[in-house]
């Protein structure tokens, strides 16, 4: 088994399309994300409005029709400050109405977080314009329709930024998992049982278990250190958030490691289905780029419809990256995300068990 492994592997290392698409195709995209920061593109001002805020007034009914402001509602608080810390949110307004004669009808204050980066100065900016625009409207050359009170050192709380290298490389090291589990196990399994390799080993000693196991450790080993990699060069060169640093770098190895057993999975099942070369690729696709598209690899799947949002929800990939950034950024133990790791556990034994029935010797 173990010679199995060690020809296999290198057998991949010399391969160029192996090292190009598991290692140097998210590489590269890792690099170009993390170059760029969070340039490019209009902003969408994601915006909780606060408990008890006044909207019977012009101004929140001018900053709803902004199409650079979006109000999110949270049914549960602790969900809400989750997002807050994470960046997700730019800010919290809260529109208060004055008492008569007390100069402004309305006060409004902004509250947010140093993670939401360069999101809040930006939303601050836009709420003066807004407000003078009202005020412009209602009052021309004349009192002020609100008055915008703003303390940096005290609506502002101090926490780490959620960068762009932060949401991009656990989404790219899923991604490289994936691609990686389901065309190099279809196209490696199809071509040693069409090459009559597989045949040849029935002739020796070695059980087919062992045949199988002594293939996949090499893939394992091999990705599993494209994935040290690829999180050691976001970390060092580019400021990838660990927050525990050795003790989250191990967890995030662990979960790639599920992730990489789940997608292999995958791989089995179209090697068996496959009925020459050119139908993996076509095959693969039908897995992989939904994955790749909807999975939360390049944004949030919160920025889809809702009605696509629960078959994003539904991919292994979403779970694999969510579990990943909450582990990296927010720093939760592998316990904390016991669902996202449950739901991968239960897509790896329905996709073993469709493989049991699918795979072929001959």
């Amino acid at each position: 088994m173990w010679a199995i492994s060690k020809a296999s592997l290198r057998s991949i290392l010399r391969s160029p399309s192996a090292v190009v698409f598991s290692f140097a195709f998210p590489f590269i995209f890792i690099l170009v994300f993390g170059f760029i920061g969070n340039g490019g593109g209009k902003t969408i001002y994601r915006v909780v409005l606060a408990k008890d805020s006044d909207t019977s007034n012009a101004l929140y009914t001018a900053l709803v029709a902004n199409s650079s402001i979006r109000f999110v509602n949270y049914p549960d608080s602790t969900e809400e400050l989750l997002d807050m810390r994470k960046g997700k949110i730019a800010g919290e307004i809260f529109i208060k109405k004055m008492p008569e004669n007390s100069g402004a009808p309305y006060d409004v204050t902004l509250s947010s977080y140093t993670s939401s980066g360069n999101l809040w100065p930006q939303l601050k900016i836009l709420l003066d314009n807004t407000i003078n625009e009202v005020s412009n409207n209602l009052f021309p050359n004349r009192q002020a329709y609100a008055s915008f009170n703003f303390n940096f050192e005290k609506d502002i709380k101090q926490i780490r930024a959620y960068k762009t290298i932060d949401f991009i490389l656990p989404g790219q090291l899923g991604f490289s998992l994936l691609s990686a589990g389901v065309f190099g196990v279809a196209f490696m399994f199809f071509n040693l049982r069409n090459q009559l390799v597989l045949k040849r080993f029935f002739a020796t000693p070695i059980k087919r278990p062992y045949i199988i196991l002594g293939e996949s450790f090499s893939r394992v080993i091999f990705q599993m250190m494209t994935a040290i990699v690829i999180i050691g060069a976001g970390y060092l060169f580019f400021g990838f958030t660990l927050v525990h640093g050795w003790f989250t770098f191990i967890q995030m190895l662990f979960l790639s490691f599920i992730g990489l057993i789940l997608f292999m999975g995958f791989g089995f099942i179209i090697s068996g289905i496959a009925t020459s070369d050119s139908t993996i690729p076509p095959l693969a696709n039908i897995i992989t780029l939904p994955q790749f598209l909807l999975g939360g690899t390049f944004f949030s799947i919160e920025v889809f419809p809702n009605w696509l949002q629960p078959i994003a929800k539904a991919m292994p990939l979403t779970h694999l990256n969510n579990a990943m950034r909450s582990v990296a950024f927010e720093g939760h133990n592998l316990w904390d995300v016991k669902l996202e790791i449950g739901i991968l556990l239960l897509w790896t034994v329905a996709v073993y068990f469709v493989a049991t029935k699918v795979f072929k010797w001959e």
